[in-house]
């Protein structure tokens, strides 16, 4: 049984460890009927390969539905996308999805709207992590150069 609590405008809570979540790409997701593109952070786009041929898009994606899979997923509602999308803080079992995405080098802090997972982004590229580890285009840049 899914249980939701509505707080404020945007806000929407899941209680439910069985609610279904649909990663859509690396920093958006599907919970309860709504699409949340995850707060303070840009992933590569689906298609978006890397100088070196490596599928930064799919692998982003694919490391957001392993932080999602079989856990508890919450998201507080932050406002909306220009795109009619509930931008979302989420959290997998407590766990910020935002920052992991980040450290782990699959997403990039989304500065240009928050400054929240900077510290996290030094640390993946100290470590060359993710997209940090093959010279890719940061994802706002790879947009702009298609459009």
């Amino acid at each position: 049984m899914r249980k939701f609590l509505l707080i404020a405008t945007f806000a929407v809570f899941s209680t439910s460890a069985e609610a279904q979540v649909t990663v859509t790409d690396g920093d958006t997701i599907k919970l309860a009927g709504i699409t949340y593109r995850l707060w303070g952070i840009d992933a590569p786009e689906s298609k978006q390969v890397c100088a070196d041929d490596w599928a930064a898009g799919i692998e982003a994606a694919k490391a957001l539905s392993q932080l999602v899979r079989g856990r508890a997923v919450t998201c507080e509602g932050r406002g909306q996308d220009r795109y009619g999308r509930t931008i979302g803080l989420c959290l997998a079992d407590g766990q910020d999805i935002q920052a992991a995405m980040v450290r782990t080098g699959m997403a990039w802090a989304f500065t240009r709207y928050s400054s929240d997972y900077v510290t996290e982004e030094r640390a993946a590229i100290v470590d060359r992590l993710g997209v940090h580890a093959h010279d890719c285009e940061k994802a706002w840049d790879w947009r702009a150069q298609r459009r």
